[in-house]
């Protein structure tokens, strides 16, 4: 059987790579508001405006991605580029994705890193948190609306909440657990574990006539031994090479391995959106290495929250703030630096081998039930994974000192309330009305906070 390139089927108004390159870049820039807007800004322009892939088409890849570990809407802009202009066009998208968060991103991690101590800096956080709190209260709403159809499917996200928060049963094993559930459940309900057809998050509409890509103009590759294994040693080596490279410089035992193993190991483990995977990187990050303390991982979720790119690049930070505290012998800042290049590294290089990869077999993945299972127990276990998020935040943003006090297996959390934190509490408050009742966004939420709160601590501090 003779192998076909993998470029797509060209329909007569070609898309150049100029062209395409221009408009990743654009969207890259209005990649605000988490994988649903990321998604949906790809689909106006791509879709509606562009006209450049059908209605049909972009919810077929998006079905995939949703398949996959990893941020989606990035995924979603690698298959798509893929399908615009071939393997370069895949990479181009994916990473002009990525750029202008990680920009941003790094920017806010020095400012942070060098000026936290300063009242300025703190007045800012200290209303950004209490807003993220609500924000990730309103991920746990907005995802159970949609992933719990059926009782079942609640009961299971209230083991996955009573799993981790309770008895700390780590992350990774949660979701093999949710997705085995769901894998034979499938077979035996199936009217329990019917997927969702994807995120919700893309307009639905008529389908758009006279796309470049379509159903019938759609790249098509067969499968074969010698590309799997091809692309597997390429996309395996491009992802460690860098990696193995900065461990033999800096030792095995060095903050930067540490990283580039940790995350590499997060990246084939991130079903279910970046909230979720954020619990297992912040509780990881806090109590076993010690990157960041307690309070400080919702700082880098407000970074991400109002900045372009996934929200998951919010591990640059966690990623910066560990190696500027160990800094193995760099300066702080350029340990900094070259942290935020591994953690970003080890975060998507795999979403390029996933794409890539697996291309070929979409139509064979997108049609089995038992995979559409395992996914529909998944995101619902996801659920409870963000509940335990969003209750471990709150605890470490509202009262000053959390105990934990064990009973065998069982695991509690015991805030002292003397060390309640009432204009924390308050912004929390205004924050929530301003979200849930005057639905104002996430990103005029946080700006709300954030004045208010900077200008009590401001006005405080000026007062002392």
């Amino acid at each position: 059987m003779t192998q076909l390139p993998d470029r797509p089927v060209l329909h007569p108004r070609e898309v150049s790579f100029q062209e395409a390159t221009a408009a990743w870049a654009r969207i890259a820039a209005q990649s605000f508001g988490g994988p649903a807007g990321q998604i949906a800004v790809m689909h106006r322009i791509l879709v509606e405006e562009k006209r450049w892939i059908s209605e049909e088409r972009f919810l077929h890849a998006l079905n995939y991605c949703m398949l996959l570990p990893g941020p989606e809407a990035q995924q979603l802009a690698i298959y798509i580029g893929w399908l615009l202009n071939g393997t370069k066009g895949g990479i181009v998208a994916g990473c002009l994705f990525v750029l202008p968060g990680f920009i941003s991103i790094l920017i806010l991690s020095i400012i942070y890193a060098l000026y936290q101590e300063t009242t300025l800096v703190q007045a800012v956080f200290f209303g950004l948190k209490a807003a993220v709190l609500v924000i990730v209260l309103d991920a746990v709403l907005r995802i159970g609306k949609r992933a719990l159809k059926h009782p079942l499917l609640v009961v299971l996200a209230g083991v996955a909440f009573v799993s981790i928060f309770f008895f700390n049963v780590p992350f990774p094993l949660v979701v093999l657990g949710a997705g085995l559930i769901g894998y034979f459940g499938s077979r035996v309900r199936p009217e329990v574990f019917q997927g969702n057809g994807g995120h919700g998050s893309s307009a639905h509409g008529e389908e758009v006539r006279d796309a470049v890509i379509t159903a019938e103009t759609a790249t098509r590759v067969t499968p074969s031994w010698n590309r799997f294994f091809r692309i597997t040693a390429i996309g395996l080596a491009t992802w460690f090479g860098p990696l193995l490279l900065v461990g033999a410089l800096f030792g095995f035992s060095s903050v930067f391995w540490l990283m580039a193993k940790f995350f590499s190991q997060m990246a084939v483990v991130t079903f279910g959106g970046a909230y979720a995977v954020l619990a297992y990187v912040a509780q990881e990050a806090v109590q076993v290495f010690g990157w960041l303390k307690p309070g400080e991982m919702l700082n880098g979720l407000g970074m991400a929250e109002t900045t372009p790119g996934p929200l998951i690049q919010v591990v640059q930070y966690v990623g910066f703030m560990g190696a500027f505290r160990d800094p193995e012998g760099l300066t702080p800042l350029a340990a900094g630096i070259l942290a935020s290049v591994v953690v970003t590294w080890a975060t998507y290089a795999p979403c390029f081998l996933w794409i890539f990869l697996g291309a070929p077999y979409i139509e064979q993945l997108r049609g089995n039930k038992a995979l559409s299972g395992a996914l529909t127990a998944i995101t619902a276990a996801v659920v409870g994974v963000i509940l335990n998020l969003s209750v471990w935040f709150a605890l470490n943003t509202l009262f000053s000192r959390v105990g934990e006090t064990h009973l065998g297996p069982l695991r509690l959390y015991t805030p002292d309330w003397s060390t309640l934190n009432i204009p924390s509490l308050v912004l929390a408050v205004i924050a929530g009305i301003a979200l849930f009742r005057f639905k104002l966004g996430a990103i005029p939420t946080l700006a709300l906070t954030t004045v208010l709160g900077a200008a009590f601590v401001l006005l405080t501090r000026s007062g002392g």
